[in-house]
């Protein structure tokens, strides 16, 4: 009996994973897209390979819950010259950061906490922080209290005073650097006491810098839920949503479609990375990164965009309630903070930046929420035209190309109805 209730057990989840990586899709022309306008952008990213811009990407562009559009590109490796394929798994860096505030707000819920709780109600190394505020003639900092503490809403939100010690040279910056916080060797139970013993940058509240803070946040699932971080993930977001394939290293099993990471060089072209931060992800790591440690695939993280955008659901599964996901991708910065390149033309909410002015920005429209990974991946949801849109590639630097730009161009003029 036993044995056969087991076999019905697999045989059910085998189903469900089964059903859960195939994608509702529907033509462009059913969903209201421009089909000549995206057989255009295809044409376009086929270009990035044609030129030796890029060894490999994906396109996706789903609408009112339909995939019309998903397309690959190049090859998963050049060493392999393997075509490219649509269960590719890609680092995603940076767009774990949206993974990690929906696990977050999934406690929030559940009551653990609110958002304006200073840190330190959860985290004790964060009491009684200080703040740069200059340098002694022996280059050691000078500190100030803070005003007020750092709140949860202050790290989602990236006020908390971090930063991330890698973008820019101040004394905050270096000395995260000396106290060896830019790595992955180990947990998030030993990393965050030593970043909480760092000054702050700023007051919180009073700056918007991108920083560690998600990955504070990550530590915090694990405070709050009793579980460690990649557990909650997985039994929380990835199992129910079917996301079979994202996790924060490859299974040796899986290995073969991990795609190739490489630098763009203006005189050298497509280079395998030296670049030393990248890590092993075939790899357990010790360090769990809510800022960026996971690896997904370009239909896994549609998965996880399109429930965000259906307001927290997804197949019949609940995430999130949908004022909490609102509240997510509303723009949460104080007045006279501003956000991304400081012209007030994009807002920051709980996890996703919030385009508050799309004139200025140059076309989309306001409230679309997005974000992007180091390796130049990126995605958006526009609530307006009702699109997800995602762009996955594996390349550095972060800029060396440029997808989001054309992607959104191609996309918005795709809307046709």
């Amino acid at each position: 009996m036993l044995k056969r209730l087991s076999l019905l057990l697999v045989l059910v989840s085998t189903s469900w994973f089964a059903h859960a990586s195939e994608l509702p899709t529907a033509s462009p022309e059913d969903v209201g897209l421009s089909a000549e306008k995206l057989e255009a952008m295809k044409a376009h990213f086929q270009s990035y390979v044609d030129e030796h811009k890029l060894a490999g990407l994906t396109t996706l562009v789903s609408r009112h819950g339909k995939v019309a559009h998903f397309e690959t590109y190049g090859v998963r490796t050049l060493e392999s010259g393997e075509p490219m394929a649509k269960d590719a798994i890609f680092r995603i860096y940076s767009m774990t950061k949206p993974v990690t505030g929906v696990a977050l707000m999934m406690l929030y819920e559940e009551g653990k906490f609110e958002l304006d709780d200073p840190v330190s109600k959860y985290i004790p190394a964060f009491k009684d922080q200080k703040v740069f505020k200059g340098v002694n003639e022996d280059g050691s900092m000078i500190t100030e209290p803070t005003a007020r503490e750092m709140t949860v809403r202050d790290l989602m939100r990236h006020t908390s005073g971090l930063s991330y010690g890698v973008f820019s040279e101040t004394p905050v910056d270096m000395s995260y650097r000396k106290g060896q916080l830019i790595g992955f060797d180990q947990p998030l139970s030993e990393w965050v006491p030593k970043l909480a013993r760092q000054p702050l940058l700023y007051q919180p509240g009073k700056a918007w810098v991108y920083s560690l803070s998600v990955d504070v946040q990550g530590y915090l699932v694990e405070v709050l839920s009793g579980q460690t971080f990649d557990e909650f993930l997985k039994t929380r977001i990835f199992d129910p949503l079917g996301m079979s394939d994202t996790g924060f290293y490859v299974s040796e099993e899986k290995v073969d479609r991990l795609v190739g990471i490489y630098d763009l060089d203006k005189e050298k072209g497509l280079t395998p990375t030296g670049n030393a931060l990248i890590q092993d992800f075939t790899k357990e790591p010790l360090f769990k990164s809510g800022g960026g440690g996971l690896l997904s695939t370009t239909a896994d993280y549609w998965r996880f965009a399109q429930m965000v955008a259906n307001g927290g659901g997804l197949d019949g599964v609940r995430i999130l309630k949908a004022e909490t996901v609102d509240m997510m991708r509303t723009n949460q910065l104080p007045e006279g903070v501003n956000g991304i390149g400081g012209k007030g033309v994009v807002g920051f909410g709980l996890d996703f930046a919030v385009l508050t002015n799309a004139e200025a920005f140059g076309g989309g429209n306001n409230g679309e929420f997005y974000w992007g990974g180091m390796a130049n991946t990126v995605f958006w949801i526009d609530p307006v035209s009702d699109v997800v849109a995602i762009f996955m590639t594996n390349v550095l630097p972060y800029g060396a190309v440029d997808p989001r730009t054309p992607m959104r161009k191609f996309v918005n003029e795709a809307v046709v109805n």
